[in-house]
């Protein structure tokens, strides 16, 4: 007997995405979730009155019908929606040189860059015409309706043949990097630092490592569909997916640690849980990262010796250093919510410490702070090597924060006067929280140095998603990648099936 159809170890955006598609199409999907809250890296959680997001704070897309963004697709599919405050301009970026604006709209994003640099500002312009040409094309194919078999094929020929045509003329972008086209197209250095940040924010690599079509979507996303704070924070993008998943009769099962994917004959059974309970399925996909499923999951000799060892050898992006502050509000009334310090230009913008991102969320909800608060989540690159809870841990934490700080000084001068709590999290704390090998955000896999492992294993019956299944450190991405394993595990019917109700 089955517990199931269908087994989804973790609960992040990747994993509901996937169990809820699943669920849509008339699968039975249990998810096991070791957390007590759902949502993986995108998880929210409460202090004192505050709600804090954990990861994701930055989201384009979400509320269109227009959009690109595979998450909306999903929850489309699944018939949820959520309430978003659309905003302009989307952030800041605050260099040593000088503070510019980023706005969606890309004439007013060059005539800010034009302030710095006037030649510069034309060649990002001709940086971006190339990249939006491409997002042009990549519009006539939804993500809902791709797989990762050779079906897809198919899916191209039968539906999409008309734009994959478009396609063509920039088939060259799609492997290329960013940095090759930032190569042809700019030679200002002011302006490949501020699109190596660009990229270093949307992937954890510069240019010449993130691939151009990640690119040129956040582009076409940010200047065609907008950018928008879900109301309720990461939690409602969370809790609608939940919700989407419980409709469609899929199950979540939070405080559910599953301590081994069960193999049998090179082939998936189940998986047993902490508790020593067994759920016997079929079929079991894996959101935790590669190197934990291959690692902690499963048996060294479930899987050929060569193949996982490749795997485990996988680079990583480093993790973070995370600042979550309550702080009182009297006075910041023009306070805007994105922003991007960058301490020095001599150094690498990859430097842990140099490049910090603050969002304060409290500027378009204020339900997440009590009344007169504001929420502040600031985070900076930090490796996971030489971090150890020991007798200098506290006081180690309080000077990585400092870096952190600085930065908040450039937006909120008096940021320490003002602070009513305060929680530091570091690399040791992600990957306490989250289960994540060395607390990582995921591959670090340069754009024309390896292709990203995908959905499939060796195993009969285990697949995998999240984002060490596709390029990107982001929701889009990891949504993505769960739709391209929920199609492939259905048949091409039933996928245009739920495309041509989305379509009514």
């Amino acid at each position: 007997m089955q517990d199931s159809d269908v087994i989804v170890i973790g609960s992040g955006i990747g994993g509901l995405c996937t169990a809820g598609l699943l669920a849509r199409y008339g699968k039975r999907v249990i998810v096991c979730e070791s957390h007590t809250i759902a949502g993986g890296a995108a998880h929210s959680f409460r202090r004192r009155g505050f709600e804090f997001d954990s990861g994701p704070s930055f989201y384009c897309g979400l509320s269109d019908t227009q959009s690109l963004n595979p998450l909306k697709q999903v929850m489309d599919v699944l018939g949820e929606s959520i309430q978003v405050i659309p905003y302009d301009p989307l952030g800041h970026y605050h260099f040593p040189e000088g503070t510019i604006a980023v706005y969606s709209d890309a004439e007013r994003y060059w005539q800010e860059v034009e302030r710095v640099t006037p030649q510069g500002a034309k060649e990002l312009q001709r940086f971006t015409a190339r990249l939006l040409g491409l997002y042009e094309a990549m519009r006539g194919i939804p993500t809902l309706a791709l797989r990762s078999d050779w079906q897809v094929i198919f899916t191209f020929i039968k539906s999409y043949l008309p734009s994959l045509l478009k396609m063509l003329p920039y088939l060259p972008l799609v492997q290329s990097s960013a940095g090759n086209v930032m190569d042809a197209t700019v030679k200002d250095p002011w302006v490949r630092r501020l699109i190596d940040l660009e990229c270093f924010l949307l992937s954890g690599l510069k240019a010449h490592g993130t691939i151009a079509p990640e690119v040129a979507f956040m582009l076409g996303e940010r200047s065609r569909a907008g950018v928008e704070y879900p109301l309720g924070g990461s939690a409602a993008i969370v809790q609608a997916l939940v919700k989407g998943l419980e409709r469609w009769g899929g199950q979540l099962r939070l405080g559910c640690h599953v301590e081994q994917i069960l193999v049998e004959s090179s082939k998936v059974v189940g998986v047993r849980l902490a508790t020593g309970e067994i759920l016997r399925s079929p079929i079991v996909i894996s959101n935790a990262s590669i190197w934990d499923t291959y690692n902690h999951l499963l048996r060294p000799e479930d899987l050929p010796a060569s193949f996982r060892q490749a795997a485990l050898d996988t680079p990583a992006v480093d993790s973070f250093m995370h600042l979550h502050l309550g702080i009182k509000a009297d006075g910041l009334e023009n306070l805007t919510g994105h922003h991007v310090v960058v301490h020095d230009s001599n150094q690498d913008i990859t430097i842990p410490g140099n490049s910090c991102m603050i969002s304060i969320p409290t500027v378009w909800d204020a339900t997440l702070a009590p009344a007169g608060h504001h929420v502040v989540h600031a985070y900076t690159l930090e490796p996971y090597t030489g971090w150890e809870r020991n007798q200098d841990y506290a006081e180690k934490k309080s000077q990585k924060a400092q870096s952190l700080y600085r930065a908040l000084e450039r937006i909120i001068p008096d940021i320490r006067e003002r602070v009513v709590i305060e929680l530091i999290g570091t690399p040791l704390t992600h990957a306490h929280y989250l289960r994540r090998y060395r607390g990582t955000y995921g591959p670090a896999i340069a754009a024309d140095q390896g292709m990203f492992p995908s959905t499939h294993t060796p195993i009969q019956g285990l697949y995998r998603v999240g984002d060490s299944t596709i390029p990107g450190i982001g929701v889009p991405a990891v949504a993505a990648s769960g739709i391209l394993c929920a199609n492939t595990l259905v048949n091409l019917q039933q996928t245009e099936q739920v495309l041509g109700e989305l379509r009514k």
